[in-house]
């Protein structure tokens, strides 16, 4: 799976678990405090919780994990800074090709734009550069051309091949046309 990929770069992104082990999340929970859960092969913002230390609901999101999900979970340290924003970095074939934050509704802790998220201009910050740079060669040894990063405050959560939607909220915000970029490179790649 996808969400998979990111743990071969374990200095760009915050401390991270894919498991369904109670004792092996509840030490987790333990050393991190607050945590975010969701499904290996989740996507849109489906199924993604935000489990605080000592959460009296954590037993029954365990168990319904357990019945709804075969696979095992992503755990994450939750990020607070989420509130500013999940960006989208789309890169193609392996080079940085537009961004964009995708903040938060108010009463919600997920980014997704199919969740209520609102598309914000945004530009790179060093870190986020330096995470492009890093995974660029890896995309590209991969034969990956589109690919959408998320980022919440620098630190990278998930790379997304299977859907990595973002090029028309960047168009509509007047980044880039991302999607003759695409076409351009590959029929470079075709020449």
């Amino acid at each position: 799976p996808e969400k998979l990929f990111v743990m071969d770069f374990p200095q760009l992104m915050p401390p991270t678990l894919i498991s369904r082990d109670l004792d092996e999340i509840n030490a987790f929970r333990d050393e991190f405090g607050a945590v975010v859960m969701k499904p290996l092969h989740g996507h849109g913002g489906a199924a993604v919780f935000r489990v605080m230390p000592q959460d009296m609901n954590f037993g029954s999101l365990f168990d319904m994990f357990s019945v709804t999900f075969r696979e095992p979970w992503v755990i994450q340290r939750f990020l607070p800074n989420v509130k500013h924003g999940d960006k989208r970095i789309i890169l193609v074939d392996g080079e940085f090709a537009g961004a964009v934050n995708r903040v938060p509704a108010a009463d919600d802790l997920r980014s997704n734009m199919v969740r209520g998220g609102a598309a914000k201009a945004t530009e790179l910050t060093d870190r986020e550069r330096e995470i492009c740079a890093t995974l660029g060669p890896a995309l590209r040894k991969r034969g990956l051309l589109f690919v959408g990063i998320d980022v919440i405050d620098d630190n990278l959560t998930e790379i997304n091949v299977t859907s990595p939607t973002g090029i028309r909220a960047i168009a509509n915000l007047g980044g880039p046309d991302i999607a003759a970029k695409i076409w351009d490179v590959i029929e470079a790649k075709r020449s």
